[in-house]
């Protein structure tokens, strides 16, 4: 029958298990081959800065704490996506993701643009315990980060690896990596403290503090320090 033409091929395992290595072979070239040409074509925004050390300190924490498997980053331009988490997002605010957290879950809302939604004092109490901001919410607490200190031994070589890589950082900046990210933690945790909040000196250089730093400049890329 003239429908019949594949029978052949699926009788015989070793034709059809090379034949179907060939084209997912053909497939993966064609998905991550262009890529590589295509380096450089999304421009930055105007006026759009790299994150200074801490945010970068805590962009990692967001990393390895896994917060981008329950959070998005990347606001479609859908009004009903719109409306809620502000205005979608562009190529331009993420030429210096390394690497890209666009996600693709939302147990937890999108936080493209969660800089300056809330103060800082609101973003310590909810990583300390969720259920005091929302009785809802299946967050889980991340209360043991503000007794980790956090480790900047290593900033300034990430700034210098991120400077290779094409982020603009002058020499200035990767040398002062580690004394401003001292002098922005100790904005941030004067931030909390206003608000009435207890910090210790541990807690005042936690982890914590450097994600709230991170947080805070999702969605204001183009904003001065």
């Amino acid at each position: 029958m003239a429908f019949d033409w594949h029978r052949p091929l699926e009788s015989d395992s070793l034709r059809l298990t090379l034949w179907t290595a060939l084209a997912i072979a053909i497939g993966g070239i064609v998905l991550l081959i262009p890529p590589f040409f295509m380096q450089g074509t999304a421009e930055p925004l105007p006026g759009m800065r790299p994150y200074s050390a801490l945010e970068q300190e805590g962009r990692d924490l967001y990393l390895s704490e896994g917060c981008s498997t329950c959070h998005s980053q990347q606001i479609r331009p859908l009004k009903s996506e719109t409306d809620r988490y502000g205005g979608y997002s562009l190529a331009g605010e993420s030429v210096y993701d390394r690497p890209f957290l666009f996600g693709s879950r939302r147990t937890g809302p999108d936080l493209a643009r969660v800089g300056g939604k809330y103060p800082d004092s609101w973003h310590w109490i909810h990583f300390d315990d969720p259920r005091r901001i929302e009785p809802r919410s299946n967050m889980p607490d991340f209360a043991f980060m503000a007794r980790r200190p956090l480790d900047l031994s290593l900033t300034s070589r990430r700034l210098e690896v991120l400077k290779f890589l094409g982020h603009p950082y002058s020499e200035l900046e990767i040398e002062n990596a580690v004394a401003d990210a001292e002098a922005q933690m100790a904005a941030v945790a004067a931030s909390i403290r206003k608000d009435g909040l207890t910090l210790d000196e541990t807690a005042a250089r936690s982890e914590t503090i450097a994600l709230i730093a991170y947080l805070q400049r999702l969605g204001k890329m183009t904003e001065e320090r």
